[in-house]
């Protein structure tokens, strides 16, 4: 039997963020098992001008490795939701799939000091200790909350 992994994943988006986001988690059932659905969060676009993004952060059950579950499922999953990759890194998008955590390991430093991403991740993973913080997410994303602009979004979620 193959062994089942645990992928912790954000999902991002700033073009009809409600309707990309609701769209990414059912195509992400149809390859794994679901566990946990953070509420969606709102905040301002980062590192460019434009709309607001939507985030909300997810447990997903994989017998997949981490860079097999990148190429044959997030990145097809990005695709046929229109995704985008140029050189503009910020540019807005319809979705944006980042593994975070594989395993209870980090995947990726960039992610660590994103209000957007720590945020909905500490209501799955409040105990979880912050690699470059050390203390735990629920405290490092309380702290977040104070110093940005980053409002929930429940009604988006609701019926996941």
């Amino acid at each position: 039997m193959e062994e089942a992994h645990e992928a912790y994943l954000c999902l991002g988006s700033n073009i009809q963020p409600e309707k990309h986001i609701r769209e990414a988690i059912q195509h992400l059932e149809e390859h794994g098992q679901i566990h946990a659905v953070s509420q969606a969060w709102q905040s301002q676009a980062y590192g460019m001008d434009g709309p607001d993004f939507l985030n909300a952060c997810l447990l997903f059950n994989t017998t997949l490795e981490a860079d097999d579950l990148i190429e044959t499922v997030i990145r097809p999953i990005e695709a046929a939701l229109g995704r985008v990759r140029g050189p503009d890194k910020f540019a807005p998008r319809t979705i944006d799939i980042d593994l975070i955590l594989f395993n209870d390991e980090p995947f990726g430093e960039e992610f660590w000091s994103s209000p957007f991403v720590i945020v909905p991740l500490a209501e799955l993973l409040p105990d979880f200790p912050h690699p470059l913080q050390y203390e735990n997410l629920e405290r490092v994303a309380e702290r977040m909350q104070r110093q940005t602009w980053i409002v929930p979004r429940p009604e988006v979620l609701d019926a996941v």
